[in-house]
């Protein structure tokens, strides 16, 4: 029998951004917030509703809706993949224009996950979702693996895109390898070209890439009190198929974040803000949103 909406669990989802646009012959100078169809089917496919949780701040704003409440009323939220991140937002310049990223969703995602974490509730993310994460507790990141990490594999491959493959290593005895039996090496696709230098101080590596040795998968301290937050670098709402290639089952991950939200509708994690000042990334947003309507 179905569950009812009260019993089934409330996650968020990030939410993608294209910015106001005169030539846009739809929506034409309006900007959109949207999410891609691929990773709520995969969250809805354990059982979850899912909720676009929108930016609440920009030319258009209205009342009085804010991230914490979103945070206080869902119970927990996937951070979604998408546009590079800003070098500025871990101390660097960018090496190339084209690697300048979105500084404004970077506030924006860095806002969402500080409002979970504050809030106790759970936190995963794919791809960017991975790298803001890292980026939002101190970590810092590679502008562009291929050149700047010697004899590095390519990870993204705009022709095959989501059928681009890579080998990656578990670490053992890591809550993944817990969670597949065991299992010392997979098959994930990789669709990035930005990635883990260095991990945040609060965070353990999961996973590498084979044979280049980059982060794949990181998972927050499990000693701490603190909210459950885990994120890979491959997207596991994308499967396909294959007779050739067999790759990593993406309902363990989800059933486990999912079992981690449950725990938290009982029992919230440790309120906790990744900044030394709580609500620093709202604040930075919306100073940013304004900055661009002057």
């Amino acid at each position: 029998m179905s569950l009812p909406a009260s019993r089934r669990l409330k996650i968020g989802l990030s939410a993608c951004f294209s910015y106001a646009d005169p030539q846009r012959p739809l929506f034409t100078g309006k900007t959109l917030q949207y999410v891609e169809q691929s990773v709520l089917h995969w969250v809805m496919s354990g059982g979850a509703m899912v909720v676009m949780v929108p930016c609440p701040t920009g030319e258009t704003a209205r009342g009085d809706v804010t991230l914490a409440h979103y945070a206080d009323w869902l119970d927990g939220v996937v951070m979604h993949g998408g546009s590079d991140v800003w070098p500025g937002h871990y101390g660097e310049q960018p090496l190339r224009p084209e690697w300048k990223g979105d500084k404004v969703r970077d506030l924006y995602d860095m806002a969402v996950i500080e409002a979970f974490s504050q809030a106790g509730k759970p936190i995963f993310g794919i791809c960017r979702g991975l790298q803001i994460i890292n980026v939002a507790f101190g970590g810092t990141l590679y502008q562009d693996i291929q050149t700047q990490v010697a004899g590095a594999q390519q990870h993204r491959n705009a022709t095959e895109y989501d059928r681009h493959y890579h080998d990656i290593a578990i670490e053992p005895g890591s809550r993944l390898a817990t969670l597949y039996g065991g299992l010392q090496s997979a098959r994930v696709n990789s669709i990035h070209h930005q990635g883990i230098k260095e991990v945040a101080p609060e965070f353990n590596i999961e996973a590498w890439s084979l044979p280049d040795h980059i982060p794949e998968a990181i998972y927050r301290n499990p000693f701490s009190l603190k909210s459950y937050i885990a994120a890979t670098q491959w997207h596991p709402e994308f499967q396909f198929s294959h007779p050739n290639i067999s790759t990593l089952d993406d309902s363990v991950l989800l059933h486990d974040f999912l079992g981690a939200c449950a725990r938290a509708r009982v029992r919230p994690g440790q309120s906790h803000s990744p900044f030394q000042i709580r609500d620093r990334a709202a604040r930075l947003l919306r100073r940013a949103l304004l900055h661009r309507l002057k």
